[in-house]
């Protein structure tokens, strides 16, 4: 009896065994469930960390081991941090893996599997395309350049542009009354009447047309400026004053240098001063202070030892300040107050057509009716004079007094009015 339970527990053993197995293979055939469920696709950048989460839910029965594969290969785990964990839920288990990818080159792209109990779950690493800044930094390596190049341009001939752009759009000053285009006024010492009559004057006269008055006097001998200072410098356009060490030294800018600036502003609008670059350092204080704060009224020009050359920004910057002269292409082109006037006075004309420019026919005077000659009315004759008592007679005459062909009957209805023909005066070499 014995042998027989032995091998009834055997064979139930090996039944119970069976069934287990069978059913253990039936819980393993089914196939794992991942999250996510589906192959993802992942993008980023060279130089950047992804990190790649595979999670399987699967029976507890299984083989729950779980491998990382790229490109079909087995992926060596030590370059590549992963961190497993397995967790139980009733008759099944939870397996976590967490692989960090480093995208330090085109190799470590492509596609990651994650495979556990021959299933498997993969993700595609895509390059994303970095927006290149190429372009933009080369755009602004040239703006930068352009930039500093008008910079330096401008720096070099701004003058020359400013110079440019007054002579072919800026105003004329004229029909304002005044004769001169400035008032120079400097001491009557040798160094300032030099620079004045020899530097000064010939260039602005010469090279810019200006019409200049000069006055070696003290421009403000007094307390108050003097009448004849008030006139002369209300005919210029301009005032200059050569501010020298030895025009510093007068009475009214060694003692009260403010008030003898307010006087020079009230004379003219914005006055230019010239000063010596030798003699800046000498300036006292009360001079370069007062400078300084209206020099938003006054223009200040320094001559320096470079000042000589005429293409010097000296003379650049005293035309800026200096008003627009008036050129002609021509000496004929007329006189300037013709010119934009439009002035049609007939004394300024030479021979007009209207007029009649003949000779006077009549020297001896106006003995009869005299009216405005025209092109278009001719006399027939001049008038015959009565022969003067005493006068010898004509051959073929007769000694009796010949009657007068005028007619003196209508003297008091005559037409007395000025002669219009005046304008024949004016000749050639009149002009």
């Amino acid at each position: 009896m014995k042998t027989k339970e032995i091998v009834a527990y055997l064979i139930w053993t090996c039944v119970i065994w069976n069934g287990m197995s069978v059913t253990a293979e039936s819980a393993c055939s089914e196939p794992p469930s991942f999250y996510p469920s589906a192959s993802s696709e992942i993008w980023g950048t060279q130089d950047s960390v992804v990190t790649l989460n595979c999670t399987a839910l699967l029976a507890s029965e299984c083989n729950t081991t779980l491998q990382w594969f790229r490109g079909g290969a087995p992926l060596n785990t030590t370059c590549y941090p992963e961190n497993t964990t397995q967790s139980k839920y009733g008759n099944k288990t939870q397996v976590s893996s967490v692989l960090q990818v480093r995208l330090a080159g085109v190799e470590d792209f492509g596609v990651y599997s994650c495979i556990v109990n021959n299933a498997s779950l993969t993700f595609s690493l895509n390059k994303t395309n970095q927006p290149s800044h190429t372009a933009t930094v080369v755009a602004a390596v040239i703006l930068l350049l352009l930039l500093s190049f008008a910079a330096l341009i401008y720096s070099q001939c701004h003058l020359n542009l400013k110079l440019w752009y007054k002579n072919t759009y800026g105003d004329y000053e004229i029909n304002d009354g005044k004769m001169y285009d400035a008032y120079i006024s400097y001491v009557n010492d040798e160094n300032d009447r030099k620079f004045v009559n020899f530097i000064l004057k010939p260039h602005l006269e010469n090279k810019y047309g200006h019409k200049l008055l000069l006055n070696h006097t003290d421009i403000l001998p007094g307390a108050e400026p003097s009448a004849e200072l008030v006139m002369n410098v209300s005919r210029c356009r301009r005032l200059i004053v050569v501010l020298s060490q030895s025009y510093l030294e007068l009475d009214w800018c060694s003692n009260n240098f403010r008030q003898g600036l307010w006087h020079l502003l009230e004379l003219s609008q914005r006055p230019i001063f010239i000063l010596f670059q030798a003699h800046q350092r000498q300036l006292s204080l009360d001079v370069a202070q007062q400078l300084r704060e209206h020099q938003h009224l006054i223009d200040t020009l320094v001559w320096g030892p470079s000042s000589m050359t005429p293409s010097s920004s000296f003379w650049k910057e005293l035309a800026l300040v200096m008003p627009r002269t008036v050129t002609y292409p021509s000496r004929s082109s007329g006189d300037p107050q013709t010119l934009h006037q439009d002035d049609k006075d007939p004394m300024l004309t030479l021979n007009p057509d209207y007029l009649d420019c003949r000779p006077d026919p009549d020297p001896a005077g106006d003995l009869g009716l005299r009216l405005p000659v025209y092109k278009t009315q001719r006399l027939s004759k001049a008038p015959v004079l009565p022969v003067a008592p005493g006068a010898p007679m004509a051959p073929g005459l007769s000694s009796e007094l010949q009657p007068s062909d005028i007619d003196v009957s209508d003297l008091g209805s005559r037409n007395y009015a000025a002669r219009t023909d005046f304008y024949c005066l004016v000749t050639e070499d009149d002009i």
